[in-house]
Parts: structure tokens; sequence; C-alpha cells
């Protein structure tokens, strides 16, 4: 079904969403939905795209549900990005229209692509729009809208992904796909008949389909601009939340907090947790301070719409008693996926989440999904009872505080660093935000590169997440016999350097680098 249905199958009357001090039922949000997807529709025709960039906000949730009701394709941007990259992204969409916080609409307003023609503002957001708390949904006329037929195969939602090319890719997230992976979570960690939701990770990535999961079991989604501890603490007291899913970065900072109190968070039942590794000693620590909230671990992608995979709050039980093995499981697939592992180990899936394809971008979406199973680019084993294991990534991305970094995109903004001949971009184990984005550099005629010029360099050119917090210096990039570079000698050399507090020029030896 659409998914605009997950809202209208909802008593509508029943608690939908906090944002502040603006509390929407799901009528308010299926009205508001509606009232985008009419003011997209007016600008654009069926099937067109129709960029979102904002902070989380009521109003970008009811974009997320509008835009797609009215048959356009929602294009979410990721406000963290840098103006070039958004360009390049609603070029790549060719996007006609953007919804968006005017500030962030501003930013490449003037240097827009020819396509995008028409900004809108986010309806019904606390920030936007203070009154919208009073929308008066029974008296909304839906008789003026454009009724649009939404096919469940039609695509709702386009999120670029980090790819090994560098240039971010389109992922075409289905109404199917999408609604699939929200069953699919539900069916691995069901949603209580109380629960109470509060989603701290950004609407513009696939987390949000976390949002989908709580509305189909018609329960409320409390949102929070972005994760600080203690509005996180504050919003679990004042609305007795029970449930939220937070990036290992997030419970560090959490738990290092100087005003954490486990007691504000009594009524937490369960905290899901991904996006990145984490250690057992995080783990454990968790644990300790919070006994009584259940903890569950996804694996997933964008190209899954969603997490595939999961480890569940028994599992972590076992894991954290007699089990510890478990603690480095990705966990078992959920209800309606299908695993197996390729010739070379790389984990494949197949389930009705998985993505369409790529948006224009036939090539690689034949690499990618071959007979209906989707090649993740992860390398992996499964164990005798069925746990999957991710040994290692076939695809060079870094993920830094729950975001996604393609390494070939950093190291082609290091190299054309004019002191800069050769370049690798790694990621190495980092407390807060569990890997660390690491550049190895060699200087042109050997001379020393200035390392906090070339993370300025990066700086001008990349989000802020993306560049470099490490540059180290080496002579030579190690490559095998075919001249190709070998990152993971790289990678455990810039380990082992950083953990005995090296910094700038070092030198890869020969028995490094065989």
């Amino acid at each position: 079904m659409p998914l605009h249905e997950v809202l209208a199958a909802a008593p509508p009357d029943d608690l939908a969403l906090v944002d502040g001090s603006l509390q929407w039922t799901f009528a308010d949000l299926a009205a508001h939905a509606a009232l985008v997807g009419a003011s997209a529709g007016a600008v654009s025709a069926s099937g067109d795209r129709i960029a979102v960039i904002g902070h989380n906000s009521a109003g970008y949730v009811a974009a997320l549900y509008g835009v797609p009701q009215a048959g356009r394709i929602l294009t979410l941007l990721n406000q963290r990005l840098s103006t070039a990259e958004i360009s390049q992204q609603l070029d790549d969409s060719g996007a006609v229209a953007v919804l968006g916080d005017d500030a962030l609409v501003d930013a490449f307003w003037v240097e827009r692509p020819t396509t995008l023609r028409h900004r809108l503002s986010l309806l019904g957001s606390s920030s936007a729009d203070p009154g919208g708390a009073g929308f008066d949904h029974a008296g909304f006329d839906h008789a003026g809208l454009v009724r649009v037929a939404v096919d469940d195969e039609q695509v709702a939602w386009l999120i670029f992904t980090s790819g090994t090319t560098g240039r971010a890719k389109g992922a075409m997230l289905t109404h199917r796909s999408l609604l699939a992976a929200a069953d699919a979570a539900a069916g691995a960690r069901a949603v209580a008949s109380d629960e109470v939701y509060l989603y701290a990770f950004p609407l513009c990535h696939v987390a949000a389909y976390n949002v989908l999961i709580q509305h189909g079991a018609a329960r409320p989604v409390v949102l929070v601009p972005g994760f600080e501890p203690e509005r996180f603490m504050a919003e679990v007291e004042a609305h007795r939340v029970t449930a939220t899913s937070l990036a290992p970065t997030m419970i560090t900072m959490l738990l290092e907090h100087p005003g954490f109190e486990p007691d504000r968070l009594a009524s937490l039942r369960r905290i899901g947790y991904g996006a990145s590794p984490i250690p057992e000693a995080l783990l454990r620590r968790l644990d300790q301070q919070l006994p009584w909230v259940g903890l569950s671990q996804g694996y997933g992608m964008t190209e899954l719409s969603g997490n595939a995979v999961y480890l569940d709050a028994d599992d972590h039980r076992r894991a954290l008693v007699d089990a510890p093995h478990l603690l480095r499981a990705a966990g078992r697939p959920a209800p309606g996926v299908e695993l197996r592992l390729g010739g070379d180990s790389e984990i494949l899936v197949r389930s009705d989440q998985v993505m369409a394809g790529y948006w224009n971008r036939p090539d690689v979406t034949a690499e990618v999904l071959v007979d209906g199973w989707l090649h993740t680019g992860d390398m992996g084993r499964v164990d005798d009872d069925g746990y999957l294991y991710v040994v290692d990534r076939k695809k060079d991305i870094i993920v830094t505080g729950g975001e996604n970094v393609a390494s070939r995109e950093v190291a082609d903004v290091v190299f054309a660093h004019p002191d800069v001949v050769e370049a690798a971009v790694v990621g190495v184990p980092d407390p807060q935000w569990g890997e660390a984005v690491c550049a190895v550099v060699v200087g042109r005629a050997g001379a020393a590169v200035d390392p906090d010029a070339v993370i300025e360099h990066c700086r001008a050119h990349l989000a802020d997440y993306k560049k470099p917090r490490h540059v180290l210096q080496v002579d030579e990039l190690p490559k095998n016999a075919g001249g190709k570079l070998m990152n993971r000698v790289v990678r455990q050399w810039a380990v082992d350097r950083l953990e005995v507090g090296g910094s700038g020029v070092g030198m890869l030896g020969e028995e490094e680098s065989s």
C-alpha cells in the first residue's frame, strides 16, 4: 500500500507526533501531508522530484508522506552537506521544486540547477510555523485536492548514498520497499502497545523509516531537532518515552554528559543502536548504567530501505552473561528477509525491502542487483545458529558519527591540494565518533605537508563531517603487484601510528606494505 495509507489506518484522534510544544494527532498529520502534497503537486507533474531540506520538524514528517501521496518523488537532502554537494544532488535528481527551511534554501538558491524553479516552505514545523499546533483538520477542505492514484511500486523517496566512485548515487526507495522494511523491523522487534518512540537521527537519512514503523503500529513519535544529551533526557522524562534508536557516538555523549542521571530515563525500555561499530566496553557500560533497558542492533543500509538483520534484546542478554561472541554479531535476518553469502563471502540480501535501483545509473544498478539479490558490498560469515557477522567492508565506506563517508570522495579532494601527490583515505577507530576520517598522503617532491592546511582545504569542498580528522604523511603508499592501493595496510599502519601518538610524517616500511 502507499505510505499515506499508514496514517489513514490509525485511529484519527490518537497522538501521532510531538515536536516541541506542537502535538499532532494522526488526523492532523494526514491533513498536513495532504496539504504538502497539494502544494508540491501545484508546481510539478506526476513523477517529478521534489527536494526537501530542513531540520527535524513535524512539517518534514508531513513531507515524507505528502509528496509521495501526490505521486511525486521526495528527494531527501542532507543539510550538513556543502553547497556544492547539495547542488550536485539537485542536478542529478532533476528536482523541480524544494521544500525547505528558508535559511538552508537561501544558501544554494542563487546558484541552483536550472531545473529547480520553485521553493516552498515546510509546513507545520514548530520552528517555521508556530501556529501549526492550531491547524483545524476537521475544517480542512480535502475536496479541492487533486486525487492521484499511487501504486506501491512507485518511487517514494530518493536518498543519495555514498559509494566507492565518490559521486553519491540516488537510491530509489518505493512505497513497497519502505513499508516492507518497516514490517520486517516490527517483526524482529515488536512495537509495544504503549510504546512512545523518540527519534534522534536526522530525518534526511533512511533512518526516517523508523517513523513508518511506529505509525504502522499507531504509536506516537517524539522528534528532537538534533541529539543533545540534556534535551534527550528532558524529552524522555516529559513524554515518558519507552523506546529510541541511537548511534554509538550518541550513547557515548549521553553517558559522558555531566548531567547524566539514569533515573531520568526510568521510562525507557528499549534502545536500538546501529550506524557504526560499537565497542564491547561501551555496551557493557550502557548495560550497567541502564540495566532495565533492552538493547537491540540493526544491520542495514539505504539500499535496503532500512535494517534487514537484527540482534535482539534476548541475544544481548545472552551475550552479556555467557555468550560474549554474540556482541560481535550483526544478528539474524528479519522476517521476510533472505540472506546468503556470495562466492567471495559478500553478503547478499533478497527481500521486498530492496531498493528499485539507483537513479539514472542503470550500469551501477546492474552491478549490485542481480537476479533479485542486492550485493551489499560487505563481507561476512554466518555461524551454525544463523547469526551474521560482518567481517569487512568491500566498499571503502567510513561510518563516522552515524554518517557514511566515501573514502574515494575525500581522497579526490585531498589529492587536489597542491602539496599532495598521492592520497589514501581510511577510517580509524574513534571513541566518540565510532570511526574518524584519516588521510595518509605523499608530499610533492618529498616536501612536508601541513596537516592543518589539508584539513582546511577539505573544509572548503566537503561537508564538515567528511573532512579528515587526522592527516599522516608517508614517503610512499603501499601497492600490490598490479599497482592497486592496499587500503588494509594503510588502515592498519594509521591505526598503529595513532595509537602511539604519532602524527605528521611517518614511513610505511617494506615489512608493513608487503
